[in-house]
């Protein structure tokens, strides 16, 4: 069954002049399998981990949820993969998803069942695994001593919102401001995330971020008119911090949407205020926000 279904993919593949030495379907896609189950993490051991958080203070409460995503997540590639493999032996028989998850590893293109269980994102399986890995490194570097990142990659969550949520719990319950009356704000700094030696006392540095449309100028500290040819120019490290509503100032400010793909749309985050010497209107009307992942 799996050498049927090989070979009628196999006549619709182009023929010679691949950088793939004439390989089979069969041969990449187990390539591609082994490749990746080589390289899959280990699962989190959860009960561990939280017997070691003494006090499950907003932000270890985050990590602990993006620890289990992750968790689900490295679970269902480990064993679809290693279902599919034995289906590539004629130990099971070739399923639907079995068919599914081998015509995405051909095609280099992310499996729809791992998809769901991961984020939103436009890059090949090749570029995403990669992402994946970089993402279950910050968790890990995370579960090593469970304080809060000196700098944390906002883009590599899975649920970036629910981290900015608890910057403003840990600051209102600080301050005794009711959350409800308490709003992020931004300020970009002029440093690198290789640069940050300590956390904030209050608030949190992130990286990570992208800006389309436009140019962040380190040296005025002010959104500028983007570069020929600088589609995607990185922001430095930010620090988000909450403020009450009443004290959040939007003078000389474009509210800038953030997403978390070019796709934009239904990936919208959150909005950070950007300081402008320009007519706010100026980025509205060519569309600029901030992304936290691009595929060029």
């Amino acid at each position: 069954q799996a050498d049927d279904l090989f070979n009628a993919i196999s006549e619709l593949q182009p023929r010679g002049g691949g950088g793939d030495g004439g390989m089979t379907m069969g041969e990449r896609v187990k390539q591609q399998l082994d490749d990746i189950l080589e390289k899959l993490p280990e699962l989190f051991f959860m009960v561990e981990i939280e017997e070691r958080a003494e006090e499950r203070t907003p932000y270890i409460a985050f990590f602990l949820q993006e620890c289990e995503r992750m968790n689900d997540l490295v679970f269902e590639i480990g064993r679809s993969l290693r279902e599919l493999d034995a289906g590539l032996r004629g130990d099971l028989s070739i399923s639907e998803p079995m068919e599914d998850l081998m015509n995405a590893l051909f095609a280099n293109r992310v499996p729809a069942r791992w998809e769901v269980l991961a984020w939103p994102s436009l890059a090949p399986l090749s570029l995403w695994f990669l992402d994946f890995l970089d993402r279950h490194k910050q968790l890990s570097e995370w579960t090593a001593d469970l304080n809060t990142p000196k700098v944390t990659w906002i883009s590599g969550l899975f649920n970036p919102q629910a981290f900015l949520t608890a910057v403003m719990q840990v600051t209102a319950r600080k301050n005794e401001w009711p959350l409800d009356r308490v709003v992020t704000t931004v300020d970009v700094t002029k440093r690198g995330p290789e640069e940050i030696e300590s956390a904030v006392r209050e608030g949190a540095y992130v990286h990570g971020l992208y800006v389309d449309g436009a140019r962040w100028d380190t040296s005025s500290g002010m959104l500028e008119d983007a570069h020929m040819k600088e589609l995607y120019p990185k922001l430095p490290v930010m620090l988000v911090k909450a403020v009450p509503v009443e004290k959040a100032d939007s003078r000389d400010q474009y509210l800038c949407p953030v997403y978390k793909t070019q796709f934009r749309g239904p990936t919208y985050v959150f909005t950070a205020g950007l300081k402008t010497k320009k007519d706010p209107n100026k980025w509205i009307m060519a569309g600029v926000a901030m992304l936290m992942s691009v595929v060029e």
